[in-house]
């Protein structure tokens, strides 16, 4: 017989199998185990008590023998049946073989709660540490933001236009930056109401085909949405880090091109305090120099000296695309994004300025060799005339000729060591660029690995979920099941026992006579004693009803 505490555990099993579908898996199945273990107790209870019944401890009620070995043999079997049975534990793996083992104990469910305690507090303390940085970053711009109005948009000066200029472009990119605000967190928001909707179903999970089929086309449409969304926002942080370096790079060069005019501020304060006798030893000079040397230093005069009016710094990046483009300014794009703040007009007027004076530069120095190879000439001229032998001016012009060798194969080391500077930067460039292809390559592949892992984990979670659910209902339907063939049982043996004790108190003990068995019966010993008084005789009259007269002699 079951104790009376026996449904109330029963309830309370019910109620922690029915909250394991929507709580915490770990926790709900440590809180079921715990409730099954106590009515596992309570079953052996009633079982030792069935024991006793059937070794002759009986109470008050007696059974018969058989009854009472029936019912424990039932008893028995149904609580071992019980205690080989364990709902699943999320965490472990149960098979036909090992499903009576230790692994599903309360001390794996209580270390697989440990875990995901300690792992759920970490990801508390990573979303605290980021939420904590994001609100100190906040708080650095409005000061910037604050500085920067003070300092450009409050002031009343010539500036002005520049600075309204300033002020609508920020005010455009502001409302840019809260339209796509507004469109994110529409976004996220409906992606979370996708995943709360799907946590809803998976509180009640039906076993069909059809309820399985809804719940796998609402995980790929939100795995989809969150795929899109993903994407699209790594489309946007790659534009943004592109504008983010061409800014820097402009910034570079704007710093770069304001120490330039400060060096050349500089120089040009000392050369005003240079001596007057220098223009005029170089009005001298200008009289005697040839016709091209003269046409290369009016040149640089009117374009703004050996840099076409550009600064350092934008003339060498120039010239290091004209090089990468082998003497030819093919792209011009190309030259764009190495010279911020130069237009199209300005690169292409710039080139035409340089390839100008390369030719007038050729031309200056054609002319400077021919100078001096007269000037050679005509002092060669003058040693002969005054005597001098053949061989020394043989060996000066052989000295001359060595020097000039010389210089040649400086020059040409100097080349090719620039040469040589350059291909090894170009295969630096070409390596890094490759080894940034392989890393995006890798980190892409990386993260479709990781996308497939996860989708791998929530379809296995969603089949262990089924599972257990229609585990944990079978289990239900095997207690609801022993518990009815229990009570049967149960009333059954009452019954019995109640027919057993009925029989015992109406009991009739009757001696054997086998006189009785030719003696007259009590009543017909009285029906002899009065005669007469029975009736006896002929019948000589009948009494009848009397008949009517419209019926008489019919």
């Amino acid at each position: 017989m079951f104790p009376a505490s026996a449904p109330c555990l029963l309830q309370s099993l019910e109620s922690s199998s029915r909250a394991s579908g929507g709580g915490d898996g770990d926790t709900s199945g440590f809180e079921t185990q715990k409730v099954f273990d106590r009515y596992g107790q309570v079953c052996l209870s009633a079982a030792s008590s069935a024991r006793s019944m059937e070794n002759g401890v009986a109470p008050v009620e007696a059974k018969p023998p058989a009854q009472q070995s029936c019912f424990s043999r039932f008893t028995s079997q149904k609580i071992a049946g019980l205690q080989g049975f364990r709902p699943p534990v999320k965490g472990t793996t149960t098979s036909p073989t090992t499903n009576n083992e230790s692994s599903l104990r309360l001390s794996g469910g209580d270390s697989n709660f440990h875990a995901r305690n300690w792992k759920i507090k970490a990801d508390q303390a990573k979303k605290t540490a980021f939420i904590r940085e994001a609100e100190k970053l906040k708080y650095q711009i409005a000061v910037i933001e604050k500085n920067k109005n003070g300092h450009l948009y409050n002031k009343k000066s010539d500036f002005r236009a520049e600075y309204s200029t300033l002020e609508d472009h920020e005010h455009k990119l502001t409302n840019n930056r809260k339209a796509e605000k507004v469109k994110t967190e529409q976004e996220l928001s409906k992606i979370h109401n996708n995943v709360k909707r799907f946590q809803q179903q998976l509180k009640d999970v039906k076993p069909t085909t059809e309820f399985v089929e809804k719940l796998r086309e609402m995980m790929e449409e939100i795995e989809i949405a969150i795929s899109t969304f993903k994407e699209e926002q790594r489309l946007v942080y790659e534009e943004l880090m592109k504008e983010e370096k061409t800014v820097m790079n402009e910034l570079t060069a704007l710093e770069k091109r304001i120490e330039t005019w400060m060096l050349d501020n500089s120089a040009a304060e000392r050369g005003y305090k240079l001596p007057a006798g220098k223009a005029v030893m170089d009005n001298e000079m200008v009289s005697h120099l040839p016709k091209e040397v003269l046409d290369f230093e009016r040149f640089l005069q009117q374009t703004g000296g050996r840099q076409g009016g550009w600064d350092d710094y934008d003339h060498q990046n120039f010239l290091k695309v004209l090089t990468k483009q082998k003497g030819k300014l093919v792209c011009v794009k190309e030259a764009l994004e190495y010279l911020p703040g130069r237009t199209q007009e300005d690169i292409q007027r710039h080139e035409k300025w340089y390839q100008e004076f390369l030719f007038l530069e050729e031309k200056k120095k054609e002319s400077i060799q021919t100078w001096k190879l007269k000037k050679i000439q005509e002092r060669e001229k003058l040693l002969m005339e005054h005597g001098k032998s053949k061989e020394v001016l043989e060996s000066e012009r052989l000295a001359r000729l060595e020097a000039q060798r010389e210089k040649l194969e400086e020059e040409r080391k100097r080349q090719q060591e620039k040469l040589e500077t350059w291909r090894q930067q170009k295969e630096l460039e070409t390596a890094e660029k490759q080894a940034a292809q392989k890393k995006e390559e890798e980190e892409r592949e990386w993260r479709q690995k990781q996308e497939r892992q996860r989708q791998l984990e929530v379809k296995l979670l969603v089949e262990e979920y089924t599972r257990q659910r229609k585990t944990q209902e079978e289990f239900m339907r095997l207690e609801n099941q022993i518990l009815e063939e229990a009570e049967r049982e149960e009333r059954k043996i009452s019954a019995a026992a109640g027919i057993c004790k009925f029989q015992q108190r109406v009991e009739i003990h009757v001696k054997r006579d086998a006189s009785r068995l030719c003696k007259l019966t009590k009543g017909w010993e009285e029906r002899t004693k009065n005669p007469g008084s029975a009736g006896s005789g002929p019948l000589l009259h009948i009494p009848h009803r009397a008949v009517p007269s419209w019926r008489q002699g019919l």
